[in-house]
């Protein structure tokens, strides 16, 4: 009997607490609930802003992207004469602009950018995308590389490798990016076969490869302006007479105005005028590039997968 009416006050004691605990667990859900009704309604208009700001940076992006491989084949089809390739070294050297701007800016920054607006897609897909366009710039990169190669080797007389800060830039814009398409390629595909065992190693890789890839694209855009500014018209050099077809002097670059037989301007002025202003339009619109990618890339950290829906992180 006695043990009876124990098991009866410890069932009471314990139904008391559970009764409290419930309660108590109630009152804090609905705190809860009234502070995120509060919260939401704020978060919901400052998501709206969040998101016009960042279409107008994607679009924005997207449209600089296009300018850039626009601007540097008008420069070399129109002002340039073209495109060649060992018959012609100062025509196969206008490949290298093309290529490296098309390689590294265009293709890469649209990798990075579908990489952060694909988030809707399943996250292999997104990957292979994001593969896919790094790897349209390899042969472009690689491309460009040979034709500045032959320029300087084919030159009357040849022009030393590899000297300027342009050429140590490139090298190792080339480097890094090299190494980042290895170290993705094998850590983010390659090692989905053993998806579950290799979780936390590809988790803590993400944010290295996230920053150096952004290094990479802000190195390649830097090289690019120094090489811009080494191939400008208006760049300090010596003179140098222009020769049949239109070229200047063996080095590609036309640094001075000509001059006709009797020592006064030729029409050439007004042409190298025209032609910085693309030249300087083209790093302009590179600068932007780099700005808008800061701002598309870095501004917005907090979007991940949700699911097939784009949240904040802080919803998830």
């Amino acid at each position: 009997m006695g043990d009876q009416n124990m098991k009866d006050v410890v069932r009471e004691l314990i139904d008391r607490n559970v009764a409290l605990e419930v309660r108590s667990l109630t009152q804090q859900v609905a705190a809860n609930n009234l502070q995120s009704r509060n919260y939401d309604s704020d978060d919901e208009d400052m998501s709206c802003g969040h998101w016009c700001e960042y279409v107008i940076v994607v679009v924005l992006s997207s449209i600089l992207l296009v300018a850039s491989v626009v601007l540097v084949l008008f420069w070399c089809l129109y002002y340039k004469k073209g495109y060649a390739w060992n018959d012609n070294p100062n025509l196969q050297f206008n490949l290298h602009p093309t290529l490296m701007i098309t390689g590294f800016v265009f293709f890469s920054g649209f990798s990075m950018l579908l990489y952060r607006i694909s988030r809707c897609c399943r996250r292999i897909y997104v990957k292979l995308l994001h593969t896919l366009f790094h790897t349209l710039a390899i042969p472009c990169v690689v491309l460009g590389f040979m034709a500045v190669l032959d320029f300087h080797n084919l030159a009357d007389p040849p022009i030393p490798n590899f000297l300027s800060i342009h050429s140590w830039m490139g090298f190792v814009t080339m480097g890094l990016f090299a190494l980042q398409f290895v170290v993705g390629f094998f850590s983010f595909l390659l090692l989905l076969c053993c998806d579950s065992a290799t979780a936390g190693f590809r988790a803590s890789l993400v944010p290295v490869h996230a920053t150096f890839g952004l290094t990479t694209f802000m190195l390649a855009i830097a090289t690019c302006l120094t090489g811009l500014t080494q191939k400008s018209p208006s760049s300090p050099g010596p003179p140098s007479i222009p020769v049949e077809g239109g070229n200047s002097s063996s080095d590609g670059n036309s640094s001075v105005v000509g001059l006709d037989l009797v020592g006064n301007m030729s029409d050439n002025s007004s042409n190298l005028a025209e032609e910085d202003i693309i030249v300087n339009t083209l790093a302009m619109v590179l600068v932007a590039i780099g700005i808008t990618w800061m701002v598309a890339l870095r501004r917005f950290p907090d979007f991940k997968y949700f699911g097939r829906t784009l949240v904040p992180d802080r919803e998830v």
